[in-house]
């Protein structure tokens, strides 16, 4: 067979077989999203939340089945090297006008590395960088949609870009959230600017859906200036629709796409073209998180990896053990110059821990199937990743060696990790609480319980709640990050301590009341968590009713009522009912 004549019907079949299992992926992740209009409309928000789970399974299922489609139609295992060249060479071709390369490139690889063995990995036959361009793919829809203000005026516009979306609920009164949107860019603003001759609106064509809220994600261009915008679209008392907040400061939009967040549903034909426009508004952000936002999770975790390469190839540090206090169920370590922590399960944890490594791994999955409102990094997770092995420590060698030694290899020059996550780096709390100030310090610890409320709130029992385990963003908020004790709220059986029998017992220092393993005494809390005054005195002041079980018997019952909280990722202030009071806002009507 030659290879260069592009002449093997099997490897056209297969190509073809791969395109398929790919595009079938592709439209069952469209349908969802597309639904998250209607469940919006009609106020399903338990529906969303489910269907934002169960899309993190279609990948994978998309996946397996064409793996095994390969293996019973081609018997794949026994392919040689030159049928797997040409079943590349044929999957480009069938690529040149599709609206989604750059996805089916990465299920091209998701589907081969589990045929091939791992020494292909860095071959010829797997996409190392991108082999189809997705600059200027056509869209229909398109990624979005231009409104030129001096043509029909800016409020005329204003209203324009609302209704576009089509919602079928009434809105309770547009006109004055329109007004609430022009109020507040104003007062941003300081004035209104000259319209230039090219002034215009570009708004994503589709909304981003997240919890109770729809976002109109666009950006502003007039001369040389382009100033980005997000509004928030929500539900009243009455189920009427109503314009909540503009967000204006561009760290602030970048806030709503941390990956501290649930993944938003957009129905996107051309998902590059969202993430370009996005990147225009949001330059600091990697390629790789706003992919995953948009629930492209593996797209995500490609670009990852593909930035991570790079930056080790201009650059020349060591991966190193990561400060802080040591982890009893993971090895953590980190490169210094690449904002990211990476954690194996060591292979035998502290006699405290009470599970296995299986224990562990399901538990990592179960951050990706809830609303993380915020509250805990999202971690991306890789098999049999190959890291350069001159770049590890030799103090961290010989933690790998003594303490997750299954967990490793040393191919050649490459440490192949086995399992491996990858988060954020933050500044582990416990380290920020020894130097921060009275003010700092306060506002740290009322920023924990918030943390730990709101993970309540949305059906999280983060099980070891030690400063240790959560981490400060380079904004301030506090979030958690160690997950192998989390546990669903609804499953936990929240307890006060009984009385003791007699006086002695109570002060022997041995409980005299026993605790199945789900049962939780909060009043215990205060033992492992308040030791030092200062900490104590801002805890108390802010979280008392955390130490009792009143609090957490109470979240529970609206859980299991089936009531879905709001959780808004831009303060309070910025929201149109605070910054426009009724009065006020009657008054300027």
């Amino acid at each position: 067979m030659d290879v260069q004549s592009g002449e093997s019907p099997i490897a056209q079949a297969i190509a073809q077989a791969l395109v398929e299992g790919f595009n079938k992926h592709y439209r069952i992740f469209r349908e969802t999203s597309r639904r998250a209009k209607e469940l919006y409309e009609a106020a399903l928000w338990q529906k969303q939340l489910d269907a934002v789970r169960e899309r993190v399974q279609f990948y994978d299922d998309r996946v397996d089945e064409t793996v095994q489609r390969l293996h019973d139609e081609f018997d794949a295992d026994s392919l040689d090297d030159s049928t797997w060249q040409q079943v590349k060479l044929q999957f480009i071709g069938m690529l040149i006008n599709h609206r989604q390369p750059e996805l089916a490139e990465t299920f091209f690889n998701s589907v081969t590395t589990k045929i091939l063995h791992r020494s292909y990995f860095n071959n010829d036959y797997l996409f190392a960088r991108p082999a189809i361009s997705t600059e200027y793919i056509e869209s229909y829809p398109p990624v979005y949609s231009s409104y030129y203000p001096r043509d029909r005026g800016l409020r005329a516009t204003v209203r324009r870009i609302v209704e576009d979306f089509d919602w079928q609920r009434s809105f309770e009164d547009l006109d004055r959230d329109v007004d609430f949107v022009l109020r507040a860019a104003r007062a941003h603003l300081g004035e209104w600017p000259a319209m230039e001759v090219n002034c215009q609106i570009q708004v994503l064509y589709s909304a981003f859906y997240r919890n109770k809220t729809a976002y109109i994600i666009g950006k502003t261009v007039n001369g040389y200036q382009e100033s980005p915008f997000a509004i928030a679209v929500r539900h009243n008392e009455r189920g009427l629709l109503h314009l909540d907040a503009l967000i204006l400061d561009p760290w602030r939009i970048s806030v709503l796409f941390s990956l501290s967040r649930a993944y938003f549903l957009v129905d996107m034909e051309v998902p590059s073209g969202y993430v370009q426009f996005l990147r225009s508004i949001m330059p600091n952000k990697p390629r790789s998180e706003l992919y995953t936002m948009l629930g492209l999770g593996k797209q995500g975790k490609t670009m990852f990896f593909r930035d991570l390469v790079s930056h080790l190839r201009h650059s020349n540090d060591q991966f190193i053990i990561a400060p802080g206090i040591r982890g009893l169920v993971m090895l953590v370590f980190t490169l210094p110059s690449f904002p990211y922590v990476f954690k194996i399960i060591k292979d035998v944890f502290g006699a405290s821990k009470n599970m296995d490594r299986a224990t562990v791994k399901r538990k990592y999955l179960m951050v990706k199937h809830v609303d993380r409102v915020g509250r805990m990094a999202d971690t991306l997770e890789f098999s049999y990743a190959a890291l350069p092995l001159a770049r590890f420590h030799p103090e961290l060698l010989e933690e790998l060696r003594t303490l997750a030694p299954s967990s490793f290899e040393i191919d050649g020059d490459k440490v192949i990790i086995k399992h491996l996550y990858i988060e954020r780096r933050m500044i582990p709390l416990n380290l920020h609480l020894e130097k921060a100030s009275e003010p700092e310090l306060e506002e740290a610890v009322k920023e924990y319980g918030n943390a730990i409320r709101e993970l309540a709130i949305a059906n999280i029992f983060p099980g070891d709640m030690l400063w240790k385990n959560f981490g400060v963003t380079r904004y301030g908020r506090v979030v958690f990050y160690d997950y192998d004790e989390i546990e669903y709220m609804t499953d936990m059986n929240f307890r006060k301590i009984p009385p003791a029998p007699y006086e002695e017992m109570e002060m022997s220092g041995e409980p005299w009341y026993s605790a199945g393993p789900m049962d939780v005494f909060p009043e215990e809390f205060a033992t492992f968590l308040l030791g030092v005054p200062r900490v104590r005195k801002a805890f108390l002041k802010h979280h008392r009713d955390l130490l009792a079980p009143k609090f957490w018997q109470e979240a529970q019952r609206r859980i299991r009522e089936g009531y879905v909280e709001d959780f808004f990722p831009y303060p309070v202030e910025l929201r149109f009912c605070k910054l426009f009071p009724p009065a006020a806002g009657a008054a300027s009507s």
